[in-house]
């Protein structure tokens, strides 16, 4: 069963699956099994830093390592939700992702998502850690990048101003968030630079296997911005 939230002994679906030595365990029939449990990246940052250019050069040369996915594909319909988080478009693509874990290559998701909006979510539990690197930029970068954008992405002088506003916040608060958040300014640096520093990032934090991300505080507040 490719869906962990599904047990492969009594069909029982899990709300919110229990990991326990390493295995999943059914809350029904208490049945165990084994899964991958792999890193998670999220490539994230405001709008216009540079997720979109970096994440399909970074498929390309890292194509026999990771899976890299862009989150936006999913952001429709039912899932389109407008809580505050957006939880269950989250968790639509942990579980996507956990899926993709068992066959063998973490992933790298590309999308502005920040630690208090994945971490305190049940599925969680199908990764060792969530790694977060952010692109930024200086605010007049940004706002030409948004402004440049086609039409039908809809990025009026008002959605501009609080993607800047977001951007500010990510800068004063990424080190002490849980986990904390890494930042990568892609203001004075060309295209390759930028998808070599991300590759670097990915790859050391492979070599390193860090151990799995700490819990989110209680009450981790949710991030309210446009997409």
């Amino acid at each position: 069963m490719l869906d962990l939230k599904i047990c492969p002994e009594c069909g029982d679906r899990a709300d919110a699956p229990v990991v326990l030595e390493g295995q999943l365990v059914c809350r029904r029939c208490d049945h165990r099994w084994a899964f991958r449990r792999l890193p998670l990246f999220a490539l994230t940052g405001p709008s216009g830093g540079g997720k979109s250019t970096v994440g399909p050069a970074l498929a390309r040369l890292l194509s026999d390592e990771v899976v890299v996915l862009e989150q936006d594909v999913l952001w429709t319909g039912g899932l389109r939700d407008d809580v505050d988080g957006h939880p269950r478009f989250r968790s639509t693509w942990l579980r996507m992702a956990a899926m993709i874990h068992q066959n063998g290559r973490p992933v790298v998701l590309c999308g502005t998502v920040v630690p208090p909006e994945f971490e305190p979510l049940p599925e969680r539990a199908f990764f060792s850690a969530i790694h977060y690197l952010a692109l930024v930029a200086e605010p007049e970068v940004l706002a030409g990048r948004l402004r440049a954008r086609p039409a039908w992405r809809e990025w009026d002088e008002p959605r501009i101003a609080e993607m800047l506003e977001f951007t500010e916040w990510l800068r004063a608060d990424a080190a002490t968030m849980s986990p904390p958040v890494t930042l990568f300014d892609t203001t004075p640096v060309p295209l390759d630079t930028a998808v070599e520093h991300v590759a670097g990032w990915i790859r050391r934090t492979l070599r390193e296997g860090r151990p799995a991300s700490a819990a989110p505080p209680a009450g981790s507040p949710a991030v309210r911005r446009s997409r």
